[in-house]
């Protein structure tokens, strides 16, 4: 069975582009979209 590949959310502001934390982006539908985006994969080890 494959595993699904990690996912993190991530706020943005629509009107300005900027990151902002997950819950002021639900507290703000009207001017936020919430993200889902994949983690990041391990580097050099």
């Amino acid at each position: 069975m494959a595993k699904k590949p990690s996912t993190d959310k991530i706020g943005r502001d629509a009107r300005t582009g900027q990151y902002i934390p997950v819950s002021e982006a639900r507290r703000r539908p009207s001017t936020t979209v919430v993200e889902t985006r994949p983690k990041p994969k391990g580097g050099k080890k």
